[in-house]
């Protein structure tokens, strides 16, 4: 979805792909002959692609995506159930070799958006549920199959899940584990926006670029605000919050942003 030139380097063997553009970075999960279906590997691959765009000042904001027309992320690669996570006792040790992957992307601190058309279910629901936005074509299908296969949805993503749609909803949605459509999903805010699949792209970087142009240090700040105030009020990390608050007010981004809107023209952030 980025323009043509922006280069790609290869992940997990192929199977998760980054790029750069203009101040945005893409993921792509790149498994279509299985609708990208996630793998334990893919899941190591993502982790070690945030490492690079959490280095990269040159990256503000970050893309997910799936790779072909058909899904976003359709679930966990259930080809490696029977091998992987067969019982609890093998299911706690496919948790622990896919933590990395997984705590890297929750912690990850810039801003990212699940660029969404086709299948988004299960684990890929998880995925885009602790995305920051979730902006999908009006094709695309939400659901979560846990009840279909006596398995527990994750705890964490239940509660994403609640944060997003209520508890109502959030019960109609795994008890029955049917699947809805974007204009549902849109309705009950498990996305952010439905736009037709042809200006999915166009709707998307316009986004990403928008926040890309903003203060990374303001844009940080929020990210981290609302993580804090989404938890239970006894687990908030309220100093983390007035460092990060006392660091925009002295940096050089407030200035020039000050400065700016005085002069009437744009700022020029830098991201300290």
């Amino acid at each position: 979805m980025l323009p043509n030139h922006a280069a790609t380097t290869a992940f997990a063997g192929g199977k998760m792909l980054a790029a750069r553009d203009d101040g945005v970075g893409l993921i792509t999960f790149n498994q279509p002959e299985k609708r990208n279906a996630m793998s334990m590997e893919m899941w190591t691959g993502l982790g070690e692609i945030l490492d690079e765009f959490a280095a990269d000042s040159g990256v503000s904001v970050v893309v997910l995506t799936g790779a072909g027309d058909k899904a976003f992320v359709s679930g966990a690669d259930i080809s490696q159930f029977e091998k992987n996570r067969n019982s609890a006792e093998s299911q706690a040790e496919y948790d622990r070799a896919t933590s990395a992957g997984r705590d890297k992307f929750h912690a990850f601190q810039k801003p990212i958006i699940a660029r969404i058309r086709g299948y988004c279910m299960g684990g890929g629901l998880a995925i885009a549920m602790a995305a920051d936005l979730r902006i999908a074509s009006a094709g695309s299908q939400f659901g979560i199959p846990a009840a279909r296969l006596s398995i527990a949805y994750a705890p964490e993503s239940v509660k994403r899940l609640i944060d997003l749609v209520g508890p109502a909803h959030a019960r109609m949605i795994l008890y029955t584990a049917k699947r809805i459509d974007a204009a549902e999903a849109e309705r009950i805010g498990l996305i952010n926006r439905m736009t037709t699949e042809e200006a999915l792209d166009d709707v998307v970087l316009d986004i990403a670029r928008t926040i890309a142009d903003n203060a990374p240090l303001s844009v940080a700040a929020s990210k981290l605000t609302i993580n804090e105030m989404l938890k239970d009020e006894s687990q908030r990390d309220m100093d983390a919050v007035r460092r990060m608050s006392e660091i925009c007010f002295n940096s050089a981004d407030y200035k020039e942003g000050r400065t700016a809107f005085m002069e009437k023209r744009q700022p020029r952030f830098v991201g300290r």
